[in-house]
């Protein structure tokens, strides 16, 4: 069973808080179905992709994703993401309001996730105004 200083730690050294967000300035052709989609991962190496499913099992949402890396002297690895709004809400903000990261890129990537999870969570994502304030957000982070 995994315990709450070992978690830090993985996110820490091999974790993210993140968001994809739209640039309403920015014509693109790629379409996507959210302005704004806030994910946490960790990845790991192939051989360790055991943690990746114990993270699972600890926070009871999630999934485990083989993420192939075609690059030269990179090995495959596995990712264990979060996505789903309510579970970022309900779930992993929570944990690491009360379990902060100790690294201070990643303490203020996940200030800068929940503000940005805020945002959302008011709808302020859903114009243009509230996209570019959590553009400028994002751009902020590592």
């Amino acid at each position: 069973m995994l315990e709450h200083n070992y978690i830090v730690g993985l996110v820490d050294g091999e974790g993210s808080f993140t968001a994809y967000v739209f640039n309403p300035a920015k014509k693109s052709k790629r379409k996507r179905r959210a302005r704004v989609e806030p994910k946490f991962y960790l990845k790991l190496v192939e051989s360790d992709k055991k943690i990746l499913y114990e993270l699972k099992k600890f926070f009871g949402c999630g999934n485990v994703y083989f993420q192939k890396d075609t690059r030269k002297n990179h090995q495959n690895c596995y990712r264990y993401e979060v996505t789903a709004r309510d579970d970022l809400m309900r779930i992993i903000i929570p944990f690491f309001k009360k379990h902060q990261p100790k690294f201070p890129s990643r303490a203020k990537d996940f200030k800068l996730f929940c503000r940005i999870m805020k945002l959302v969570v008011l709808g302020r994502h859903l114009g243009v105004k509230g996209l570019e304030n959590i553009l400028e957000i994002k751009s902020k982070m590592h």
